[in-house]
């Protein structure tokens, strides 16, 4: 088995690919997804959000939103706007975002590499989460959400993409948050057979976001296993749908935290308990942090600068030296009595492409009472918690743009 292989794409027929694009099923509540999709029968979300299709207050875990989602699927193949290529392909998909552009390749990826740790993770799963996507890929017998992976980049994977992404794309399409996702498929036999011994070569591939796809991949494919006496090892099921990205064209945004209140202190108090791990500054403009061990705090109407005390830095630490870990440790446990922000309802996370207005917001509605801006997680810093084993604190990367659902599916056979 190799680490990755090309595979006969579900996609939108030639022209349709507007229709159904779609953001990721987990980016939009219901609400969001039902408003998202009002006019548009082919959109995605009837297949990854179908409780869209059913009454107001519909369980969304309930037998019928999965049925739901796999008529819905079968509807929009019968319909002929969706079909699959006649031949095993790559792909490459490339968004652009402002002045951002990354390209990756579409892949299915192999789950024995990553049942063994060579496709690595960086964090934990929640079971009732990775229940949710195993009956989603039972009901439709299909991976529809691609699991998100980066690689250290490849001259040689470089170059192919370059020399594919000349011809004209076989989907060029516009998403209505202004971010641009192409696509080509790839079919020539000498590319395929180059691309896959191409990633095969290298050591091992980096889990960005999807933790819960691909644990829920790996549970389908020990159950079909299982009940296959006639198992090779070659199924559809060995394998999980990706978009595979390099390293150095990833992008992540901050990842802040918002608290809503300061753990029975006044604003005094608690600026003096601060102050025993960081240096603090009164700021007239808001803080973005520009490096590491740097944070804006605004608190009251002020925004402030806090930088860590270097002694405080564990060096050598994977996890304990990032900068969600830092302020995990060194103020939002020990100061404002948050010990685990997994649970904690006292504490909320805001992805930095909200901007700083939206920490204000919540601060100033009175919703929340302080409101933390951090610098991104660098995605070396992904690579090595990965590397060692470890995992990092929840909520540490945003990463942008996001990928389309419904650009290109995996059929378990």
């Amino acid at each position: 088995m190799s680490l990755i292989r090309p595979f006969t794409g579900l996609r939108p027929v030639a022209g349709r690919a507007a229709e159904v694009a779609a953001p990721p099923y987990d980016v939009l509540n219901t609400e969001e997804a039902r408003q998202r999709a009002q006019g548009r029968p082919w959109s995605f979300l009837h297949i990854s959000k179908p409780e869209i299709d059913l009454p107001e207050g519909t369980d969304p875990y309930s037998d019928a939103v999965y049925a739901k989602g796999a008529a819905n699927l079968q509807r929009m193949i019968d319909e002929g706007v969706l079909a699959r290529d006649a031949q095993p392909c790559y792909y490459f998909y490339r968004l652009i975002m402002g002045e951002h552009e990354q390209t990756g390749l579409v892949a299915v990826a192999s789950v024995a590499d990553y049942d063994t740790n060579r496709i690595r993770k960086h964090e934990f799963t929640r079971p009732d989460k990775e229940d949710d996507r195993v009956r989603n890929i039972e009901a439709l017998n299909a991976q529809t959400g691609p699991v998100f992976l980066t690689y250290r980049h490849s001259a040689m994977v470089d170059e192919i993409a370059l020399q594919v992404t000349r011809a004209a794309p076989d989907v060029d399409i516009t998403a209505d948050d202004g971010v641009k996702h192409t696509l080509w498929a790839v079919n020539d036999a000498g590319l395929l057979e180059q691309l896959t011994a191409t990633f095969e070569a290298m050591e091992c591939l980096y889990i960005a976001d999807g933790h819960h796809r691909s644990a829920a991949a790996s549970r389908v494919c020990a159950s079909r296993k299982a009940n296959n006496p006639d198992h090779t090892g070659d199924e559809s099921y060995n394998y999980f749908l990706s978009v595979i990205f390099p390293d150095n064209q990833m992008k992540i945004l901050d990842y802040n935290r918002v608290v809503t209140d300061l753990n029975g202190l006044d604003s005094d108090s608690y600026l003096v308990k601060v102050k025993e791990a960081f240096d603090v500054e009164t700021s007239d403009s808001p803080v973005s942090p520009g490096q590491n061990g740097e944070y804006g705090m605004y608190l009251d109407g002020q925004w402030y600068r806090l930088n860590i005390h270097s002694d405080r830095i564990l060096a050598n630490d994977p996890v304990g030296s990032l900068d969600v870990s830092l302020l995990a440790d060194q103020l939002i446990e020990p100061v404002l009595g948050i010990s685990d922000p997994r649970r904690d309802k006292r504490i909320d996370f805001v992805g930095g492409i909200r901007g700083l207005a939206e920490l204000e917001r919540r601060v100033n509605s009175g919703e929340m009472a302080v409101a933390f801006s951090l610098y991104p997680t660098r995605i070396e810093q992904l690579m090595a918690v990965a590397d060692a084993g470890n995992v990092m604190p929840p909520k540490s990367t945003w990463f942008e743009p996001k990928l389309a659902d419904g650009l290109v599916s995996h059929v378990l056979d």
